[in-house]
């Protein structure tokens, strides 16, 4: 009882209608709907040769510390965790298309990250995401989900390369390929449902049927965590500050800029804490946890770390206070214990959730004023690039680009604001001279 004395004081817990049983199970719930993320990060990750049961520690202990300290310093229902999307992109391109090695290619994330730390530092991030235009915004975000789609249909064998169309269709009698079907059917019809562990029930099932059909081996599932000394530490700053970078370190800082933020907007909204401008208690303190646990998450091995969409899942069973994000920061920590299941999950298993979330982040272009083609092309091509591209970066460069081009051809030059002329012309400047140079 004392203990929860000094909860319901710390957070506050009457004065916002709620209790230490009902945050309790919320941050259960949140963690529920996200754990899934140990396993899908690892998974992409070790494609671009990075140690998957060190990921997996990294990944978890990252996700347990960020959402601890949202839950202390914010006081906010929020959890934090390696972001979906980029590190498809550090994996598939900035390290698999590009050649980087992982090391400099994690280092271009950290650079990215502190980017967004001065930015919030100095509070000029809600200005640059108040300045960028809903078209670009949504195209950047649904673009982001269809690349990840992409990767998730390649990891499932669904889409396979074809010299004579570049893409076709893989082999549907394979068992890989019907139990990732199986896997992705599993979570759209539990999440329609409205059943929160949707992804998690659908990585654990295709995994058994795995084991059974002896497509993987199994290792145990409790152990000590092993050493991460191997990606710990082990990110080049001076190899990822090379000119050649500058647009994929700008690409993450920016990506990460608008996911972090909007999800922390539309979290604290269905909270109920947030006001009619979008502030919300605690904001300036929110940014800087949300901030500082990207950098230390690049320093230690993993992708840019964002607040979660997820945790909406905690609040829609009553969580309201920082105690729900400390439940599941505590219960991320209890998962470094289970390193052997990071070896025993195939990756075709975390495919159905790539493709899921995909979903998810596409359907914001119903946002898109298609009517006026001077929003709508700028969202398209920011949205189809990407995938068509392999690369999140030039799907935000032409947007932006094609955006400006728009505009001013239009007569509607000043719709253009400040920090997206600058954006796009740093873009062109890497276009026209660094791009260049690179392909010659």
């Amino acid at each position: 009882m004392q203990n929860q004395g000094f909860l319901q004081r710390f957070f506050k817990l009457e004065q916002h209608g709620t209790t230490v049983k009902t945050e309790i199970i919320a941050g259960i719930t949140t963690f529920l709907t996200m754990v899934y993320i140990v396993f899908v990060n690892p998974s992409i990750l070790g494609v671009a040769g990075m140690d998957s049961q060190s990921v997996f520690i990294t990944t978890a202990l990252i996700a347990a510390f960020g959402s601890i300290f949202m839950g202390l310093f914010a006081n906010l229902p929020v959890a934090l965790a390696p972001a979906m999307g980029l590190n498809a992109f550090f994996a598939y391109t900035v390290v698999s298309k590009l050649g980087l090695s992982w090391q400099v290619g994690m280092g271009t994330i950290f650079w990215g990250a502190v980017g967004l730390f001065l930015l919030t530092l100095f509070q000029v991030r809600y200005w640059l995401i108040a300045s960028i235009p809903t078209s670009l915004r949504v195209g950047i975000t649904a673009g982001i989900g269809l690349f990840i789609a992409l990767m998730g249909f390649q990891n499932s064998g669904i889409v396979v390369a074809s010299p004579a169309t570049l893409v076709t269709l893989g082999n549907l009698y394979s068992s890989q390929v019907l139990l990732a079907i199986l896997g992705f059917f599993i979570i759209v019809i539990l999440a329609s449902r409205n059943i929160h562990a949707a992804v998690l029930v659908s990585i654990a099932v295709v995994t058994a049927l795995s084991l059974l059909l002896g497509n993987v081996e199994y290792n145990g599932v409790f152990s000590m965590p092993p050493s991460v000394s191997n990606v710990v530490g082990q990110v080049d700053l001076s190899g990822a500050l090379d000119v050649a970078l500058l647009g994929i370190i700008f690409s993450f800082m920016l990506v990460n800029l608008f996911d972090s933020s909007g999800t922390l907007l539309g979290v604290t909204e269905k909270a109920g804490l947030a006001d009619e401008q979008g502030r919300f208690p605690k904001m300036k303190q929110a940014l800087l946890v949300d901030s500082i646990s990207s950098v230390s998450g690049a320093y230690i091995g993993t992708s840019s770390v964002t607040a979660y969409i997820e945790s909406s899942s905690g609040v829609s069973v009553g969580g309201r206070t920082g105690l729900t994000a400390v439940v599941t920061g505590i219960l991320f920590l209890l998962v470094i214990f289970l390193s052997p299941l990071a070896g025993l999950v195939p990756l075709y298993a975390t495919a159905g959730a790539l493709i899921y979330v995909g979903i998810l982040m596409s359907s914001s272009l119903i946002k898109v004023r298609w009517d006026d083609l001077t929003e709508a092309t700028p969202a398209f091509i920011t949205a189809a690039l990407m995938p068509f591209t392999y690369s999140i970066t030039e799907g935000i460069a032409f947007g932006f680009i094609s955006y400006c081009v728009m505009k001013v051809c239009t007569g509607k030059v000043k719709a253009v604001s400040i920090p997206v002329w600058v954006v796009s012309v740093l873009f062109l400047v890497k276009i026209i001279f660094i791009d260049k140079g690179i392909m010659h």
